[in-house]
């Protein structure tokens, strides 16, 4: 099992991003904490993990409106 991230922009298209792959679902999320300020400042709106084709997750870059 292979865990990466897809990339996507403000209006849902697909953008291009680190070509990452990871062995757990654990080090993907490790690695995304580490990075998403880094992809948000690059156009990066959301992303979604992914096991081999399967999504497992969509989570949102941008900051909590208050």
């Amino acid at each position: 099992m292979a865990w990466s991230w897809r990339y996507e922009g403000a209006n849902g298209e697909s953008v291009d991003g680190p070509a990452e792959s990871f062995s757990s679902q654990a080090d993907a999320e490790s690695w995304i904490g580490q990075t998403w300020r880094e992809l948000a400042a690059s156009g990066v709106t959301s992303v979604a993990l992914v096991e081999d084709d399967r999504v497992e997750y969509r989570m949102s870059l941008l900051p909590v409106a208050e």
